[in-house]
């Protein structure tokens, strides 16, 4: 009985840390910043910016261009070069 609640208990703590690195997405420390990141989207042509978020080495993001068209975009969180962009 002891070694089932110990072995819960574990898993529980491992489980509930673990989580909260998953969910903890934040720019690295030698990154450029969000203010850096919405300067370099707008010169690769986004005229609104619809978010932007940090995900994993990158910067994400959606936005639309002054064709109107909505676009997503990858931005590489060093640099603010632009890796991927995609119509949406």
């Amino acid at each position: 009985m002891y070694h089932k609640k110990l072995t819960a208990a574990l898993a529980i703590a491992v489980l509930g840390s673990a989580s909260g690195v998953a969910l903890a997405d934040k720019p690295g420390a030698d990154w450029i910043t969000l203010e850096q990141a919405v300067q370099k989207a707008k010169s690769a042509g986004y005229t609104q910016l619809h978010s932007i978020s940090a995900d994993d080495d990158t910067w994400e993001g959606e936005g639309m261009k002054a064709d109107g068209k909505v676009w997503e975009f990858k931005m590489d969180g060093k640099t603010g070069d632009m890796t991927k962009e995609k119509e949406d």
